[in-house]
This record gives C-alpha cells, sequence and structure tokens, in this order.
C-alpha cells in the first residue's frame, strides 16, 4: 500500500503525517467539488461577461485562478493543530467583526446593500470570512474548563453572535444574518442548550424575521412573491425552473444552455440552474450528493473522537456550509424564498471560495486522527 501512496506509514514529517491522518474522502469529495466549480465557471460566466461589456472569461480566469488557490488554503489549514484553529477563530471574529462595522462606512453599495470592501480592484465580502470563524470561537468558548458556569459561557458566546448578526442586517444582509443565528442554535443544542434558552433563541430568531419582513421592504416582496407568485416578478426563479425542464436526466450539454444568457445571476445565485440545464439532473443529484456526502462524513469523523471542542466547532462549520448549499439549491428551485447566496465552491465568488476553503481546512484539521490521549491534530 506504501508504495502507491506519496508517503510512507513511517514518514513522521508535517506532511506525511498529515496525508496518513487526515480524512482522505472527504479530501476527494472537495476536489471533485471544485472541478465541477471549474467546469461551470467555464460554462455560465463568459455570457455574464459579455452582458456588461467584459472579455468573455474575465469572471471565468478569476474563478480559474481562485480555486487552485483556494485549494492551497484549504490543505494549509487542515496541517494546523487544535490550537492552531482556536487562534484563527478568535482572531477572525474579532477582525470580521470590525471590518463588518467598517463595511457599513465606507463599503462598495449594489444592489442597495453595502457588503462588501474595495480592495485594489477586489471586492471583500467580510461576512463570508466571519462565518467560519466565529464557529471556531463560539465552540471555544462553549467548551473551556468551568465549574457549572455553561448558562456564563453561553450567554458569552452569543454576544458576537449578536453583533454580528446586528451588522448584517444593517448592511441589509438577512440570509447571511440567519445563517449566522442558526449556526449558532446548532452549537448551543450540540452542547447542550437549556430548554429555557432554546426557546428564548427561537422566539429571538422568528422576532427577527417578523420585523425584518414589516420593516425592510426587499425582504417582504421575496416572501410575499414566494407565497404567491402572482404579486410580483417571479422571472428569475421562473427561468431558472424552465432551465431545469430543458435539461432533462442528461442536459442539452456543455455550452448548450441557454439559461445563463437571460439570468443575470446565473453564473452566482442560479448556478445550480447552469448545471442543470447543460449537465442535466443527474449532475444535480451528483452535486447534492457530494454536500451530504461532505457534511454526514464529517459529522460522523467528529462524533467519533473524544475531543467536544472539535465536535461543537465541526458541527458549526458544516451546519453553515450545509445551510448555503441548502439555500442556493431551494431557492432555484423555488422551495425556498429568493435569497442571493452562493453556492460553495461552484459559483462565482472569491470571498466565498476562499471562505469555504478555510471552514473545510477547519473541519479536516479537527476531523484528523488522533493519537490515544492527544488532544490535538498530528
Amino acid at each position: 500500500m506504501d508504495q502507491v501512496t506519496p508517503f510512507s506509514r513511517a514518514d513522521t514529517s508535517v506532511v506525511g503525517r498529515w496525508w496518513w491522518t487526515v480524512d482522505r474522502w472527504m479530501l476527494t469529495a472537495v476536489l471533485l467539488l471544485m472541478l465541477l466549480g471549474a467546469a461551470l465557471a467555464l460554462a455560465s460566466s463568459p455570457a455574464a461577461a459579455e452582458r456588461i461589456g467584459l472579455d468573455p472569461f474575465h469572471f471565468a480566469r478569476h474563478q480559474l485562478l481562485f480555486l487552485p488557490v483556494a485549494l492551497v488554503v484549504m490543505i494549509v489549514v487542515s496541517l494546523l493543530s487544535r490550537t492552531g484553529i482556536q487562534r484563527i477563530g478568535t482572531v477572525g471574529t474579532v477582525l470580521g467583526i470590525a471590518l463588518l462595522a467598517l463595511t457599513l462606512i465606507v463599503g462598495v453599495e449594489l444592489n442597495g446593500a453595502r457588503r462588501w470592501l474595495s480592495l485594489g480592484g477586489f471586492h471583500l465580502q467580510p461576512s463570508e470570512f466571519v462565518k467560519p470563524c466565529l464557529a471556531v470561537f463560539l465552540a471555544a468558548v462553549l467548551t473551556r474548563p468551568r465549574d457549572d458556569k455553561l448558562p456564563y459561557d453561553m450567554l458569552l458566546a452569543s454576544l458576537p453572535v449578536a453583533l454580528a448578526a446586528l451588522l448584517l442586517v444593517l448592511q441589509p444582509d438577512i440570509g447571511m444574518a440567519v445563517t449566522v443565528a442558526a449556526v449558532w442554535f446548532v452549537q448551543m443544542f450540540v452542547v447542550g442548550m437549556p430548554l429555557v434558552l432554546a426557546v428564548l433563541g427561537g422566539v429571538a430568531i422568528a422576532g427577527g424575521l417578523v420585523f425584518a419582513y414589516h420593516n425592510l421592504t426587499h425582504v417582504k416582496a421575496r416572501i410575499d412573491q414566494f407565497i404567491d407568485p402572482t404579486t410580483g416578478d417571479t422571472y428569475q426563479v421562473d427561468t431558472s425552473l424552465r432551465a431545469f425542464e430543458a435539461g432533462g436526466l442528461f442536459g442539452r450539454g456543455p455550452g448548450e444552455g441557454v439559461v445563463k444568457h437571460v439570468l443575470p445571476d446565473a453564473h452566482t445565485d442560479f448556478i445550480f440552474a447552469v448545471a442543470a440545464e447543460e449537465f442535466g439532473v443527474i449532475a444535480c443529484i451528483v452535486i447534492i450528493g457530494l454536500f451530504g456526502f461532505i457534511v454526514v462524513r464529517g459529522f460522523a469523523r467528529a462524533m467519533r473522537g473524544r475531543d467536544l471542542f472539535a465536535v461543537v466547532a465541526v458541527s458549526g462549520l458544516l451546519a453553515q456550509f450545509g445551510f448555503q448549499a441548502l439555500i442556493n439549491m431551494g431557492v432555484a428551485i423555488r422551495l425556498l424564498p429568493a435569497k442571493g447566496m452562493t453556492l460553495p465552491f461552484l459559483s462565482y465568488g472569491g470571498s466565498s471560495t476562499m471562505a469555504t476553503a478555510i471552514g473545510l481546512g477547519m473541519v479536516l484539521a479537527l476531523t484528523r486522527e488522533r493519537r490515544s490521549g492527544e488532544g490535538y491534530a498530528l
């Protein structure tokens, strides 16, 4: 076996130990998603670029650059120890929340929202990087050694979540705020949330959604259109559904789709529709299977260990990864109200791609096999 692998089991180098302890099945699934992302970037982005007067391969070139860099970032993060992951989570949470606040002041406004910072021609979306770091920070606070101070730690852990959610609502980015709140709820549940806190958290989330519905016109419009399509413009979702019908089981073939020419967000929010039209429903099932495999495999690996921090952190990281994929795909087939959220590794977007790589790198690091009695990744 050692002769057909890059490293011998006797190799004690950092990379050698990484190879034999990392979850290679999960790593393979992520690589397949990245390859599919490269193929979809070539299929969907030329039409979007031409529509706004750019070189046809402008977006494709950027995404084909983001993906290999993201792969390197993911592998580097997966080499880190438990302590290294905690440090990234803490520093990233503090820096990310500061950048969220800065976005409200000097951020680039697009479509009525301030979610991006302009850095040398690139747009950085701080909220994407806050998500994985916040999940790790919460896990560190919730699982630190204590003497029956769990309620206090839960309150302490909830403060940065509430601050981040508030800043996201002000951008406004309700979908991202709901995702952050949902991940908080999942991690609290895993660590043992008291019933009273669970009820209060659920009421707070529901209250926030009701407030958004009555005070943010775009949220109200999207929910109303989802409940009753006759109340507004459903062009994008209707076009997405027609793409699924046109693609059938096996698709029209690479480059033969038409949805990318008529949907402004075909290379981002509706990339799933492009996949359906050009590669068919079978390809979409494969994509869903890959996302599902990564989530289930990650949970299973984390539960096998004895490190509560790893269990809680991985639960949060995989919850946000799964929620984001579920929301994007659910919108494309009209199972959920319209929400601009990328499909991890498949949609165009540097911030989303890099942040997802960091999050999955953390998952790979925390689910590596450990020697008996060790509390850190090898």
